[in-house]
């Protein structure tokens, strides 16, 4: 009964902190002058992304390797065929041509690199600073790119924009972290429940990290790219996943690395990242098609995860 009850009001919680994000975040943007794509990029697309960050982090200095790489990994799985596949359901999402060819270029080289430093079987210190610095490289050319491209249409539409005082700055950073901070309860309150019962189902550590904590720490982000599909806002929706993703290999698997050596399972580097670097692929290639992705798309991605799920479980 307890299960059930984290479940539920952890289900519940994550929507309703994901409305107040995509609201707070999409205000933050118009008030500071950025593309609403700049803010699904990095403030909404990291800050999602934290539960995997405190998870992987726990686990490897828990001596849980598997949770930990398995996390990241599943997560990014999960991002792209769940959770891109049900916002594609619910509304197609339009793509930025300069969004797909950059964005979604830089998340496969990502993946890419982290195929490669985890090839000997353990991503060391040195591994996670590549990582790291890779993902402050990736910032700054966002931050430079984002912010020339809006100036412009912001100056001829400035009688439309909301106007950047302080006092409203502050509302809607105050939106954008109470939404972080329900994400992050409701995401605990239902992987501490799913996590109790696959371990009660005798489930390796591996596959769990893989698919009930990977998917429980996703959480955030089907909440806000939902509510973003189903709000016509796009960029966040897109922004989000993509944003996540490069967070996750470059952000949470370097810092982990660089705080606690991770042994990564055999499995996991034979098969599942390159899985990820597949489903990451087959994304950029639906997102360059009709600069879009469609329903139809989104049901192939989500058939795409079901598939998944029966091998690895």
């Amino acid at each position: 009964m307890t299960t059930a009850l984290f479940l539920l009001g952890g289900l519940v919680l994550l929507f309703l902190a994901g409305e107040i994000l995509v609201r707070g975040s999409v205000l933050l943007a118009l008030r500071l002058g950025v593309s609403p794509l700049m803010i699904g990029l990095t403030v909404v697309g990291f800050g999602t992304s934290m539960p995997e960050l405190v998870t992987s982090l726990q686990a490897a200095f828990a001596g849980a390797p598997g949770i930990a790489i398995g996390n990241i990994v599943g997560s990014n799985i999960a991002n792209v065929l769940l959770i891109i596949g049900i916002a594609a359901l619910v509304s197609p999402i339009p793509c930025p041509t300069r969004s797909v060819m950059r964005d979604g270029g830089i998340m496969v080289a990502a993946a890419l690199a982290l195929a490669a430093l985890t090839m000997g079987g353990v991503l060391t210190r040195t591994d996670g600073a590549i990582l790291v610095l890779g993902l402050a490289v990736y910032l700054v050319l966002v931050w430079h790119q984002e912010r020339r491209k809006v100036q412009g249409p912001a100056d001829g539409a400035g009688d439309d924009a909301p106007k950047a005082g302080a006092i409203a700055v502050a509302r809607e950073i105050g939106l954008v972290l109470a939404g972080f901070a329900g994400l992050v309860v409701g995401g605990r309150l239902l992987v501490d429940g799913a996590v109790d019962l696959a371990q009660t189902a005798g489930v390796s550590d591996t596959v769990i990290g893989l698919t009930v904590v990977a998917i429980g720490t996703s959480l955030p982000e089907l909440a806000t790219s939902f509510v973003a599909a189903m709000r016509k806002q796009s960029d966040i929706a897109y922004g989000n996943i993509v944003g996540s993703n490069v967070f996750n290999v470059l952000g949470i698997a370097g810092v982990t690395a660089l705080t606690h050596p991770i042994a990564v399972p055999a499995e996991v580097v034979r098969f599942d990242i390159p899985v990820m670097i597949g489903v990451m692929l087959l994304m950029t290639v639906f997102a360059a098609t009709g600069a879009r992705l469609s329903r139809s798309e989104g049901a192939v991605l989500l058939g795409g995860y079901a598939a998944y799920l029966l091998v690895v479980v």
